[in-house]
């Protein structure tokens, strides 16, 4: 579940990147969009991840 959190961090990073920084243009909101969505599936992954591996250790 860490390895997941962890590329989603990723992909809302370069999704960040292309989207604020006025590269994509037309499909800024698009990726502002995605950007928060991509944050917010990393951070419920991560907290299960953390959760999961408590209880199976």
């Amino acid at each position: 579940m860490i390895k997941w959190a962890i590329i989603f961090f990723v992909a809302a990073l370069i999704l960040g990147a292309l989207g604020f920084g006025g590269l994509a243009g037309a499909a800024m909101g698009i990726a502002k969009l995605l950007f928060w969505v991509v944050v917010i599936i990393a951070v419920v992954l991560l907290v299960l991840g953390v959760t999961v591996y408590r209880k199976i250790t």
